[in-house]
């Protein structure tokens, strides 16, 4: 897929105020600090579109991004974000799960997680939430520059059977460098497969 055009649309702090429904909507999410800003940046080719902090949790709002005014982007607040207060995470997880639960227009979702790293059970807690209440994912194991090969597929290898029990099959993965500028493609192409189903 050729990216011709990603522009910003929207910020939204609730689910009310989320654009009216129409093109395909893409969700990412992950951790904080997981390199989402980056991958997007990486997936549009356009460095400062999603905005990258040093500081984990700087997304706290759902941010929509129109891709080749085809299908939608859409950016949501990284979970375990530990600095803010109690009532604040809260706030976002309800507006977050609200939007995965019920979102109209929702087609797919890419949880990022980072392949330097055992299975978290914040994020094995997340996706199993997800296949509960029957919303299509896959993962993105990012960072995978900072892993020799043989590392980034023994922990995606124990994320996948931490989830074995809570799932029928397996979810596709992918593995994505901002840096190395690695697994683009192959996202683009995931995407592109789901906008034109066989």
């Amino acid at each position: 897929m050729k990216i011709a055009s990603a522009r910003f649309l929207t910020s939204c702090a609730e689910v009310g105020d989320c654009p009216p429904p129409g093109p395909p909507e893409f969700a990412f999410i992950g951790r904080s600090n997981v390199g989402k800003s980056s991958l997007i940046n990486l997936l549009c080719q356009q460095h400062g579109l999603a905005r990258v902090s040093g500081s984990p949790g700087h997304t706290r709002t759902m941010n929509f991004y129109a891709v080749n005014d085809e299908w939608l982007l859409v950016d949501l607040p990284g979970y375990g974000y530990a600095k803010a207060p109690k009532s604040e995470r809260n706030r976002f997880n309800d507006f977050v799960a609200d939007y995965l639960e019920f979102r109209e227009g929702l087609t797919h979702v890419f949880v990022l997680v980072d392949c330097r790293h055992e299975p978290q059970r914040i994020d094995v807690d997340f996706t199993t939430w997800l296949a509960e209440k029957g919303v299509p994912f896959s993962l993105v194991f990012t960072k995978a520059d900072k892993v020799k090969p043989a590392k980034l597929e023994a922990n995606r290898a124990l994320f996948l059977a931490a989830l074995a029990e809570y799932l029928d099959g397996e979810p596709a993965t992918y593995a994505s460098s901002a840096l190395a500028k690695t697994g683009r493609l192959e996202l683009l192409r995931a995407i592109r497969g789901m906008l034109q189903p066989v």
